[in-house]
């Protein structure tokens, strides 16, 4: 199955229905299921931040954390940015409008137990032994 490697706690948010766009400089035609995976980097002025959506405690690093469905993939514009703004401007800033796309985020489902794997960059197959 596909899985996508995000930063901490952005990884988190996401399992949490908090952030429903991933943001990244290209742009992708894939529609469909994909896993989660927190990488094991952390944007600690994010973490800072974003204090009263996070869960108590650390945050997990190098796992993956469930999965989600990508159903559309929007160009920035202006109108977009906007949008995002006004749905919650701790989450969407103007550092998420400087990326040329956001996946839109659906069906989030937050595993049990989350699984131990090593992540890449971009989509990257993952394959349970």
């Amino acid at each position: 199955m596909k899985a996508l490697t995000i930063r901490q706690p952005w990884a988190t948010l996401i399992m949490q229905g908090v952030k429903r766009y991933e943001f990244r400089s290209w742009k992708t035609n894939f529609r469909g299921e994909v896993l989660i995976h927190a990488g094991k980097g952390i944007d600690k002025e994010a973490v800072e931040r974003l204090k009263k959506y996070l869960p108590e405690g650390e945050l997990p690093l190098g796992k993956i954390l469930g999965k989600v469905n990508i159903t559309d993939c929007v160009p920035m514009s202006e109108e977009f940015a906007s949008m995002l703004s006004k749905e919650n401007n701790d989450i969407y800033t103007t550092h998420s409008f400087s990326r040329n796309y956001g996946f839109k985020l659906e069906d989030v489902e937050v595993f049990d137990n989350t699984i131990d794997a090593k992540g890449q960059l971009g989509f990257w197959n993952f394959e349970e032994k």
